[in-house]
């Protein structure tokens, strides 16, 4: 649905953007040229129209069940719900899927029980069969950034890698400190 989604954007563009550069060039021509044809097609709509009124409203239903049955599945399709983000696990007896939101969970579950971590949001994409993982943690305000980051990393690629045997394509780590303590 992406590809077509796209090819449609595509040549609605292409044709405003020739649309415009011609407007902008040349308005009075393509004033001329579009005033004329429009006449022509509501000429011809009057002749056809005149001849055979019949076949001619039978012509409208058609177009209008034809855009219907054209373009709104094309609408529908854009509002359903994306499916689940899954990554497909190779195991030598077959295939596994595993859903990014179960990896997320188990990441964060993993890494809130590190010390100095407070809380911990994962955001895991599938991508091919590696995953994304953006991982926002907030932490006490007096650890070691370096050191808490390579941690995290480490305990993360442990549970992606190792434990569910998965790869990680991309890993960033975003560390927010939780407030000081008031004294008072």
């Amino acid at each position: 649905m992406n590809t077509l989604n796209r090819a449609i954007t595509i040549v609605v563009l292409v044709a405003i953007l020739i649309l415009i550069l011609s407007l902008a060039l040349s308005p009075n021509t393509v004033g001329d040229w579009l005033q004329m044809r429009l006449g022509d097609g509501l000429s011809a709509i009057d002749r056809y129209q005149m001849t055979d009124p019949t076949n001619f409203t039978l012509a409208r239903i058609a177009v209008v069940i034809a855009a219907i049955l054209l373009i709104a599945p094309l609408i529908l399709a854009e509002f359903q719900r994306q499916g689940e983000s899954v990554v497909r696990l190779e195991t030598p007896s077959g295939t596994a899927q595993v859903t990014a939101d179960s990896i997320a969970r188990r990441l964060s579950w993993h890494l809130d029980q590190l010390a100095d971590v407070i809380a911990v949001q994962p955001s895991v994409r599938a991508r091919g069969n590696q995953v994304d993982v953006n991982l926002d943690v907030e932490t006490s305000p007096e650890v070691d950034v370096p050191m808490k980051t390579e941690e995290i990393m480490l305990v993360t690629r442990e549970v992606v890698e190792d434990s569910m045997g998965l790869r990680i394509g991309r890993l960033d780590v975003r560390i927010r400190h939780s407030e000081y303590p008031e004294y008072g």
